[in-house]
């Protein structure tokens, strides 16, 4: 008897447990939908956002999660049948919400060879069948609603909750006013959502209202770009989750906005910054004299990524450091930044005699001590000992290094331009490899395309000498870099190139 008495408490402990582990597990909140809602991976590329990144912050964390599964270029009918549903409704409990908008793409072509993601217009129960022209698949297109209907009667279904939102607002004007998607998607969200007992946001109404508000001149260029009238800026993306957490305080018998934040503090995305050191190659020059320092922000994605040269004309690895020019840097840099470093030009100068800027050669530990003109002792470093510091203190701040060797001067031998695999180019590399840094072979890079152009072109872009570039050579060697990091697949900085 007290055998079974014990196992009956046991049993009955863990039924409680189970319970209790029900009852304390988190809601967590789905986003589905197109790039309005996710622009891409959510990285904010090319100065885009959706709506569901910037939702997070309108939530009290503690109590629920929010995970954003909308994809770019997809419409209710693509959203299914690329895979994508199926994997949030096998996670989808009991309590948990599905916010759901569709539309932007739904007016597609249902059938073409780019991307076949129409579907029939209304919200009926007419379907066509084609043999998808994408795909090669034999498929059933049906309406826009119908496709609504299956998100809001499968999330249901799993005791979830549907909130359908209409589609956000285009940035179109027409005498003042932005046009509404009532008569369409809009609206056939809304019906769909009223004849399923859904909860709805009119987002479309909220926002075209706001923006009317604001005027066209504080709209454009601020809540979206007037490169693109469909896709948010980060401030346009928060003011539609911004509108979304006041539809939900509206709906009052939604439980979701007990979630909500009282006074939520919205952090805008920070931009990264690119920080460049380097000599008067590099540095931004005057009227004649220009680094490709000057010219990169042209081929950087600059609503995203802060490009700072801080390149100094006359300076070498050691000069830079020894003037506290590097100090000022590296108090800018901050975790998941960039640097980029080029010196050796004037690394080859004099050690002990004014100007003081030359490093002793190679990468070793070797050290000099000098007296200065001012009887100041210094102790000089090789060049690779000074590449070393750049790239361990820039690393130990959490930041991407890239070396590159300096670029070719314009001297020729024999029809080929001059390298320096066997010096200050070889040296840089060896640094970069032996400190975990990315390298670019800037000199030979250009060289082989110096090489490529010819004496006579290349000297256009070499006024004033053989070393120093003007303003149309400095945007070459620009793009040449900007091409390079290209390549460096595991860097991040290629995905805040243009």
């Amino acid at each position: 008897m007290k055998r079974i008495a014990s196992i009956l408490f046991v049993f009955i402990l863990a039924i409680g447990c189970i319970k209790m582990k029900d009852e304390n597990q988190k809601p967590t909140i789905y986003t589905i939908g197109d790039s309005t809602v996710k622009n891409g991976q959510g990285d904010g590329a090319g100065g885009l956002w959706g709506w569901g990144d910037p939702l997070v912050q309108y939530f009290d964390t503690s109590k629920v999660s929010l995970e954003n599964h909308a994809l770019g270029g997809t419409s209710s009918r693509t959203y299914r049948d690329k895979g994508l549903w199926q994997p949030v409704l096998d996670q989808l409990k009991p309590g948990d919400y599905v916010l759901m908008q569709f539309g932007h793409n739904d007016a597609g072509a249902v059938n073409d060879t780019i991307r076949a993601r129409g579907t029939i217009k209304g919200i009926g129960n007419e379907s066509e069948e084609i043999d998808n022209l994408l795909t090669g698949k034999h498929e059933t297109v049906h309406s826009y609603g119908w496709y609504m209907r299956q998100y809001i009667r499968e999330t249901k279904a799993k005791g979830a909750i549907p909130v359908v939102m209409s589609p956000i607002p285009r940035n179109d004007w027409n005498n003042g006013k932005v046009p509404r998607n009532k008569e369409s998607y809009g609206g056939w969200a809304k019906k769909v959502a009223e004849e399923e007992g859904a909860f709805f946001i009119d987002l479309n109404e909220k926002m075209a209202s706001e923006m009317e508000k604001r005027g066209e001149e504080n709209v454009t260029e601020i809540l979206f770009f007037s490169r693109d009238h469909t896709h948010t800026s980060a401030k346009g993306a928060v003011l539609a989750a911004s509108l979304i957490a006041e539809g939900l305080k509206e709906l009052k018998k939604c439980k979701l906005r007990n979630y909500l934040l009282d006074d939520p503090k919205i952090d805008f995305p920070v931009k990264k910054k690119v920080l460049i050191i380097g000599d008067s190659t590099v540095a931004n020059g005057n009227d004649s004299i220009v680094g490709w320092g000057r010219e990169l922000w042209a081929f950087m994605d600059t609503s995203r990524i802060e490009v700072i040269n801080r390149a100094r004309g006359g300076r070498s690895s050691r000069t830079y450091i020894y003037e506290g020019l590097w100090d000022e840097v590296l108090s800018q840099l901050s975790s998941g930044d960039f640097l980029l470093i080029q010196f050796g030009h004037n690394d080859g100068g004099h050690i002990d005699q004014p100007k003081y800027r030359g490093s002793l050669k190679g990468i070793g530990d070797e050290t000099q001590d000098i007296l200065r003109h001012d009887s100041i002792p210094e102790t000089v470093h090789t060049y690779g000992w000074y590449m070393k510091t750049y790239i361990t203190q820039a690393k130990e701040k959490g930041v991407s290094v890239i070396v590159l060797s300096m670029i070719p001067r314009n001297i020729w031998e024999v029809g080929k331009v001059a390298r320096v695999d066997d010096s200050y180019g070889g040296w840089a590399k060896e640094s970069a490899q032996l400190n975990d840094a990315f390298f670019i072979d800037l000199n030979n890079t250009i060289a082989d395309k110096y090489e490529i152009m010819g004496p006579q072109k290349v000297d256009a872009f070499f006024p004033g000498d053989h070393t120093h570039t003007n303003a149309n050579g400095a945007r070459f060697n620009a793009k040449t870099l900007a091409e390079e990091i290209g390549k460096l697949r595991s860097c991040l900085l290629r995905r805040y190139l243009k």
